[in-house]
């Protein structure tokens, strides 16, 4: 967790998934509206939120609509982050009525994703409030929509895990199988980033108390990770630790279970859910009036 990720609008990574999405769906052009809708005609439109939740995607919607037609503009009506109930109004879109149709579906996917994302994040946040206990992300995000995914979560008030494989050393099960224990593992990357002159933090893995025993006798961690551990487990190793690192648990955590999972005394709570098998927030958009340029062709 290094540099932080660039805000969306000033991040290349951006415009290039919305340009993708773009072209995913316009492909040579948007049949329907191009049919229906004089090129010059402008229109009106109100982003509907369906069900409570927080909203996130804000910008990027923005940054679709940009792209779609330049005439366009977005006025906001909640920020980025904050919560929402069914019924409100989140946005209200105003341009070529042509461009808001043919940004109106890859507006919604970035936004009701996004949002989905901020929401459920927000969900685990409030249970293990006044635990100290983080919620933080993992790396099973869709493939290419990382950069959004991680941003959804610090917008519903989680934390983000490292953002790839580049900026921290995370020793999991197959790597310690590969290099044949733990003390080797972390020998191994310790001198690696050493000879590279790279700084990078280290997370090591553990699956029972043998594991993390063996883990509090390397230098240079600054993380165990308790993976599928009971809690009753997971309170001792927690003891066993007791604060000299960083403790994070993972796998399988719930709603349901989190506060308890919290109670151990644990720094940081990773759940895949929060990005794996997202909801989408229920938001649509209306149009709300089109005008007649005065030079229609019909």
């Amino acid at each position: 967790m290094n540099a932080p990720h660039g805000s969306p609008l000033t991040d290349s990574r951006v415009s290039r998934l919305v340009e993708l999405a773009l072209m995913e769906d316009i492909g040579l052009g948007d049949l329907t509206s191009d049919a229906i809708i004089d090129e010059a005609d402008l229109g009106s439109a109100e982003f509907l939120c369906k069900e409570p939740g927080i909203i996130a995607g804000l910008d990027v919607v923005a940054l679709v609509f940009e792209l779609c037609d330049h005439s366009i503009t977005l006025n906001r009506k909640v920020a980025d982050g904050q919560p929402v109930s069914a019924g409100d109004i989140i946005a209200l879109a105003d341009g070529s009525a042509r461009g808001l149709l043919k940004g109106e579906r890859t507006a919604l996917n970035f936004i009701q994703r996004m949002s989905g994302i901020a929401t459920a994040t927000a969900r685990y946040a409030r249970a293990v409030e006044g635990t100290g206990a983080k919620i933080t992300d993992t790396r099973k995000t869709v493939p290419g929509l990382r950069v959004l995914d991680k941003l959804a979560v610090r917008l519903g008030g989680g934390v983000n895990h490292r953002f790839g494989l580049d900026d921290m050393v995370l020793i999991k099960d197959n790597h310690i199988v590969a290099a044949g224990g733990i003390a080797r593992a972390v020998r191994l990357c310790r001198e690696y980033l050493a000879s590279g002159e790279i700084t990078a933090r280290i997370e090591v893995e553990t699956k029972n108390l043998a594991e993390v025993d063996e883990a509090l006798t390397c230098t240079g961690i600054d993380r165990i990770m308790l993976d599928n551990f009971q809690p009753e487990l997971m309170r001792r190793a927690v003891e066993r630790i007791g604060h000299s690192v960083e403790v994070e648990a993972s796998g399988g955590i719930t709603l349901e279970t989190v506060r308890l999972v919290a109670e151990t005394g644990v720094d940081f709570i990773s759940v895949g859910a929060l990005t794996h098998s997202v909801k989408g927030l229920d938001i649509s958009l209306e149009l709300t009036h089109t005008s007649a340029s005065g030079n229609h062709h019909h």
